[in-house]
């Protein structure tokens, strides 16, 4: 009976960081060209305001996605193996790409970098649908 109870746990919390890791990213990326009249540094302090929930988001979705991992069977398909090794490296990219886009100091890194993490967090969406399917 317990193992039900768990399960909706670690997808519930997964689900839930990733909400805020991707969504908060969708929602910042709307919120920069309204944000940029009041100062230069409104969309900075926002974007660091954010960082203080999303990295610790971002920790949760990569605990919780190890825990899926143990969570799953092993007698897993070649597709669903194909897959997961592609959600795994758009995850790493997230974050990679995340990271880079904080110590970016252009306009342009800040484009690209925040574009790169954007839509990787987005395809690693994809991919974790795409395997609970």
């Amino acid at each position: 009976m317990l193992a039900p109870a768990w399960d909706t746990v670690r997808l519930s919390l997964h689900i839930l960081a990733a909400t805020i890791w991707v969504g908060g990213q969708l929602v910042l990326a709307g919120l920069v060209p309204v944000l940029r009249p009041f100062g230069a540094h409104v969309p900075r302090t926002a974007a660091r305001r954010y960082n203080q929930i999303a990295w610790p988001a971002f920790a949760v979705l990569v605990l919780t996605g190890l825990w899926n991992l143990a969570a799953v069977d092993g007698q897993q398909n070649a597709a669903y193996r194909t897959v997961l090794v592609a959600k795994l490296a758009v995850v790493i990219a997230s974050g990679l790409t995340a990271y880079l886009h904080i110590r970016a100091r252009t306009s342009k890194a800040l484009a690209w970098y925040g574009g790169l993490s954007g839509a990787t967090a987005l395809a690693a969406v994809v991919l974790g649908v795409l395997l609970a399917g």
